[in-house]
């Protein structure tokens, strides 16, 4: 840091590395718009006013606003490497990534952080990571690694950790287990806050989530439950992911609600690569909510010094003097249409050229291991009624129904309205086989497979067949983990991640390619609109979102918090 030469550019000593002549600059501090020239010295903004520099923009009829942050994503569900990731998002405004890498950690424990970070160490986008609360997130799955308090230590001095990631083991926190109490204060004592997962938590069990030292929440699908939040202290993460939209829903009641926006800031969580270069990252959650109303500079606050205030980063968020010149060029600010990109004063592309992606520790590679699966593995003998898992449109909460389901000599028998699913343990642990039915997903035909299944990332399968379910569940070890499609004894398509069956390590746009391909014939199977094939698969097996979800061990009940004993059925 050349502080002299920023100074002296401020002051107009020396000309700027660069300088936005006539822009129109989005001022996040005072929610207006203001025409001015915009310097950038040594990676930061160093004056607003008039300025010369040794390379000029023309920012007429432009607006320069700060690059955009996403306060909560897990790098892995995009199943592409840090590297092809900012490769994508940088496109669309995105300059900085607050990650919280459970899902890899899930799998491959402490080497899977120490990977992320340095895979992100010399990127043109600043990658913050909040290290795994939760993993295992609870006692009712098995995963392939866990991730202690102590095994966390080592971590918590990096300049790139910045807290505890989201405590999904919530009825630990207000039972006050040991567990979790531990990681709350090492991280407490590190002065980092703790990110929030508890949907549906209300009244006093909220008060003392609150009290243990959790901050933020990205749970909320409705207004009133983010406003309880909000008003426990917790910031509100809005959502647009591929599966989660809970976008409309917060904006609308923010909007009606008269509230401050000052604690609501924008985040996708899991939002595929398909949906990010078709409709950017962040840029979408800002442009949807200009759609619905709000205004224009809010809604750019919202995604830029908002989160940069909750997770303490002083030098972003912000066109300012003293903030560092990552910044987005909107040709329009209304539809946020992305011009340019800046990483520290760098146009961002120019600055990607210059760096290669790293290879990959063997240890993070061949984590597949289980025997192949027979058909009649997959059996599932009904009674008279069964606990079904019923999907919602557009969200990864599902409904506990307790009904008739289609059968034949006692076996349950897919039909149009209800799916097999399927998990097996693929750690190489138990050889754990669970099987339940599933009510609107909808395939017909055959059947999908895939090792993302958050969070321990077993494989969990849907389909109409036993046959088609074997064989997509083997076929996917063959391939070391991804995503398999299967009808009529035949693998239709597949994507291949053999990064801890979570990523691949192809260029982003071969990934996208696949994907969308197999997207498309899943969606030909069957499957309504309102489910993402594979995003929507993977949440199935997560036990800590309500109500009912499918582990390796077995149904388990989210609301009363236990597994569900067969005779129960």
């Amino acid at each position: 840091m050349d502080q002299k030469k920023r100074i002296d550019a401020a002051m107009g000593r020396v000309k700027a590395d660069l300088v936005f002549k006539n822009v129109n600059v989005v001022n996040v501090f005072s929610e207006e718009i203001v025409t001015t020239d915009v310097a950038v010295a040594d990676g930061y903004v160093v004056g607003l006013g008039s300025y010369e520099g040794e390379t000029e923009v023309d920012g007429t009829d432009k607006f320069l606003c700060p690059g955009f942050i996403d306060a909560h994503l897990h790098i892995e569900s995009t199943m592409a490497t840090p590297f092809e990731l900012a490769r994508l998002v940088t496109k669309s405004g995105t300059t900085t990534l607050i990650a919280d890498p459970h899902e890899i950690v899930n799998v491959c424990g402490a080497p899977a952080v120490q990977y992320l970070l340095d895979s992100t160490e010399h990127l043109p986008l600043n990658v913050y990571l909040m290290l795994p609360s939760s993993v295992p997130a609870t006692a009712f799955e098995t995963n392939g690694a866990d991730f202690t308090a102590a095994d966390m230590a080592p971590f918590w001095s990096h300049p790139r950790v910045l807290g505890l990631g989201e405590v999904m083991c919530y009825p630990d926190v207000v039972a006050g287990a040991d567990s979790i109490l531990e990681k709350l204060s090492a991280a407490h004592k590190a002065g980092k806050p703790a990110d929030g997962h508890a949907p549906g938590l209300s009244g006093k069990e909220l008060q003392a989530y609150g009290a243990a030292g959790v901050r933020t929440e990205h749970e909320c699908t409705s207004f009133a439950e983010a406003a309880e939040k909000l008003r426990a202290g917790l910031a509100i993460l809005v959502r647009e992911g591929s599966a989660a939209k809970n976008l409309t829903a917060l904006v609308n009641g923010l909007l009606d609600s008269k509230l401050p926006a000052d604690r609501f800031l924008f985040c996708t969580d899991d939002k595929h690569l398909d949906d990010i270069s078709r409709e950017g990252h962040v840029r979408w959650n800002v442009r949807q909510a200009i759609r619905l109303g709000m205004d224009p500079v809010t809604a750019i606050k919202m995604a830029t010094l908002n989160a940069a205030r909750v997770y303490g980063l002083q030098e972003l968020g912000a066109v300012a003097p003293g903030y560092r010149a990552d910044l987005v060029l909107l040709s329009s600010l209304k539809k946020v249409k992305v011009e340019q990109v800046y990483k520290d004063g760098v146009p961002v592309q120019q600055a990607l050229a210059c760096c290669k992606d790293v290879a990959v520790p063997e240890k993070l590679l061949d984590t597949v291991h289980f025997k192949d699966v027979r058909p009649e593995d997959l059996r599932l003998s009904v009674g008279k009624t069964a606990h079904c898992i019923e999907m919602i449109p557009y969200q990864i909460a599902t409904k506990h129904v307790v009904e008739p389901v289609p059968s034949e000599n006692g076996l349950f028998r897919p039909n149009e309205e209800y799916t097999k699913l399927c998990v097996v343990e693929r750690h190489g642990r138990t050889g754990g086989i669970a099987v339940c039915p599933l009510k609107g997903y909808g395939i017909r035909g055959g059947a999908i497979a895939t090792s993302v299944a958050h969070d321990s990332h077993n494989v969990i399968a849907a389909g109409d067949n036993d046959e088609d379910l074997a064989l997509a569940i083997n076929h996917l070890k063959s391939i070391g983990g991804g995503y398999v499609l299967v009808s009529g004894g035949k693998v239709l398509g597949q994507v291949p991640l053999s990064l801890a069956g979570l990523m691949s390590t192809e260029p982003w746009e071969t990934i996208q390619k696949s994907t969308a391909a197999i997207l498309k014939q899943a969606s030909e199977m069957g499957i309504p609109y309102h489910v993402d094939p594979f995003t929507s698969l993977s949440f199935l097996a997560l036990p800590v979102i309500p109500e009912l979800r499918l582990t390796d061990k077995g149904l388990f009940d989210v609301v009363r918090f236990e597994q569900i004993k067969e005779e129960e059925a």
